[in-house]
């Protein structure tokens, strides 16, 4: 059963983030390592993106805001719920989706160059 896409582009960061990182948490990894990759696909800094936490955004607005979306995010790939990251074709849906494929690499253990692409 599919989310309503509109409903996960409405959810606020501040209510998802938290779950991100407790599921990396959960495997031993850290909210700064979290916050690296995030800031790694999005362009923010640390300190822009606990703005983005505070001010309650909606992933939208949080996409849309991204000072620069990473050029290699394209590299990621393979899935996450069953969907191949790379077969999305909306363009929100892709990159919230590429964030979750960050953090489920960090918490299957993943080093970080290779969570990051170089």
């Amino acid at each position: 059963m599919d989310m309503d896409p509109e409903k996960v582009y409405a959810m606020k960061l501040s209510k998802v983030y938290p779950l991100l990182v407790a599921k990396a948490e959960r495997k031993g990894r850290t909210r700064e390592e979290v916050d690296q990759v995030t800031c790694w696909l999005t362009g923010y800094t640390r300190e822009q993106l606990t703005q983005q936490l505070v001010r309650e955004v909606d992933y939208r607005t949080f996409f849309a805001e991204a000072p620069a979306i990473n050029p290699n995010c394209h590299l990621i790939t393979g899935s996450i719920c069953g969907i191949k990251v790379q077969e999305i074709q909306d363009p929100l849906m892709k990159k919230i989706r590429y964030l979750d494929k960050l953090v489920d690499e960090l918490a299957k253990g993943k080093p970080m160059d290779k969570i990051l692409r170089s």
